[in-house]
């Protein structure tokens, strides 16, 4: 059974920081790629980060771009997100999912999906 378990998630003030885990089982971690997306109250899921599978390169969004870092943990079946200057839009529920592919921009093309984390951004 796979499974992805988020964690790190909370309550901060604008310009602090946070990092969201991802752990992830029932895979062999480097088949697939990770992504980070958000949903915010009345939006659509958007994409926020993607790790590939192959040579970790990574992708960002242009609103978390220089903010945020992501980054993965094989020892550890483990992805990151290290969000800082955070901001009052960037809350929303963060969810890791899984493609078993390369990134993809697009959130029907992950097949495994965690519970989600809130992340809540006081101005």
């Amino acid at each position: 059974e796979v499974q992805l378990v988020e964690s790190g998630g909370g309550t901060v003030q604008a310009g602090q920081s946070l990092r969201l885990s991802c752990a992830v089982s029932g895979l062999s971690f480097d088949d697939y790629a990770i992504g980070w997306f958000r949903q915010a109250p009345g939006k659509e899921r958007e994409q926020v980060s993607c790790i590939s599978r192959r040579d970790n390169s990574a992708s960002y969004a242009d609103s978390v771009k220089g903010r945020f870092t992501i980054s993965r943990d094989n020892a550890k079946n483990t992805v990151y997100l290290q969000m800082n200057s955070l901001k009052p839009e960037d809350t929303a529920v963060y969810y890791c999912a899984v493609r078993i592919a390369e990134c993809s921009w697009f959130s029907d093309r992950y097949q495994y999906w965690g519970q989600g984390t809130q992340v809540t951004v006081s101005s």
